[in-house]
């Protein structure tokens, strides 16, 4: 089979991967068995150059939340997790229906004006973003590199970066990771309550906290950004059985939304590596055996055959359930997520009326663990 775009050549894959949900689920509750300390980890191995630029920088990212498998996890998971609470979570719904309101007004006056609008730069970036600093209690600043530094991050850790690209993806990552240290020390001298001071009175050192926070500022509004591309390209396209016009109501954006988080979410797989000797459905496996897990339908995965070489059966998609994961490492912010998709795609649809994709086939981010289209670019109908 082919390799897509961003992928190797070769199209080999050097995990076992699985894909039935209640396999999938089992893995991800056996943490003892199968450790999360891999789900971090570069996929291409960073060269010696691209080290030394994030050694420069002090750049570190010891296990804390996410590839964190040590007792420790809980006591920090708790802390975050005050910040996600649902009553939190319902709370923020105006604010986010403000901005997505905004962003689709404007959007609608480019399109006016302009003839298009790439609904990716225009309403599904930023919103995410300031939500996730805000809940945070964190300064909203510095958004478009933000934005910048967290593709490049999401490449660098899970991409296939030559050696000439890795240099500028490390480089971008040891940039993004002197502000977040800047940002850390000043929040956590703050008297406000933020995340990184309670993480400090928890006791996590200055390079726990981030290492923590180089990854929840990216996934917390990065993959969002990603679930909302890729329900306005299904939307738009008009493949999912709900038209443009039915999505201006706030219930069928919301099923829409939960649709492309069953079938092609943002996170369609996420990787475990056995920690000893075990069994899986009646299958030995190896200590150190790397897994990649199916969370959702792939959208075109390259290694979809199954060991014997047929293809896998995707007659039906993985429950929607498996989006955020599931145990004790599940996603914290994904009743935001699911909100923030749902609203902006409602605001989006109410104001821009009878439009149609300009390109039915634009550029994906295809990574490992991340995918969505990188524009949505839309015309007059």
């Amino acid at each position: 089979m082919a390799a897509e775009p961003g992928l190797p050549e070769s199209g080999s894959c050097p995990y076992r991967v699985l894909r039935s949900p209640d396999t999938v689920r089992e893995v991800l509750h056996r943490p003892h068995d199968f450790s999360p300390a891999n789900a971090l980890l570069a996929v291409t191995p960073l060269s010696g150059r691209a080290l030394r630029i994030l050694q420069k920088a002090r750049f570190a990212l010891p296990p804390v939340l996410a590839s964190n498998h040590t007792e420790t996890h809980t006591g920090i998971r708790k802390v975050v997790a005050g910040f996600f609470t649902p009553a939190k979570v319902a709370a923020m719904e105006p604010r986010i229906r403000g901005l997505a309101r905004e962003s689709a007004a404007r959007a609608a006056q480019a399109l006016a004006s302009d003839g298009s609008v790439d609904l990716v730069q225009a309403v599904a970036a930023d919103p995410p973003a300031v939500i996730m600093l805000e809940m945070l209690g964190l300064p909203v600043r510095d958004v478009p590199a933000l934005k910048a530094w967290s593709l490049d991050s999401l490449e660098l850790f899970w991409g296939w970066p030559d050696a000439d690209r890795q240099l500028e993806l490390a480089q971008s990552a040891a940039d993004f990771y002197t502000w977040l240290r800047e940002l850390v020390l000043e929040s956590v001298a703050s008297p406000d309550s933020n995340l990184f001071n309670a993480l400090a009175l928890h006791g996590l050192s200055t390079q726990e906290i981030c290492s923590l926070g180089y990854f929840l500022l990216i996934a917390g509004q990065e993959t969002t950004t990603q679930l909302i591309s890729t329900t306005l390209f299904r939307l738009a396209e008009g493949s999912r059985g709900i038209s443009w016009s039915e999505a201006a109501s706030g219930l069928k954006a919301r099923d829409l939304v939960r649709h492309v988080l069953a079938t092609e979410s943002s996170v369609p797989t996420w990787r475990r590596v056995a920690t000893n000797d075990a069994l899986l459905d009646g299958t030995p496996i190896a200590a150190g055996e790397e897994i990649l897990l199916e969370l959702t339908g792939n959208h075109g995965f390259p290694w979809a055959e199954t060991e014997d070489g047929e293809g896998a059966d995707r007659s039906g998609p993985t429950p929607y359930g498996l989006a955020f994961g599931s145990g004790i490492h599940r996603c914290l912010g994904a009743k935001l997520a699911e909100l923030e998709a749902a609203v902006v795609v409602h605001e989006t649809a109410a104001a821009l009326k009878g439009v149609r994709l300009q390109n039915s086939n634009p550029d994906w981010i295809r990574l490992l663990s991340f995918q969505a289209p990188r524009t949505v670019v839309v015309e007059p109908g």
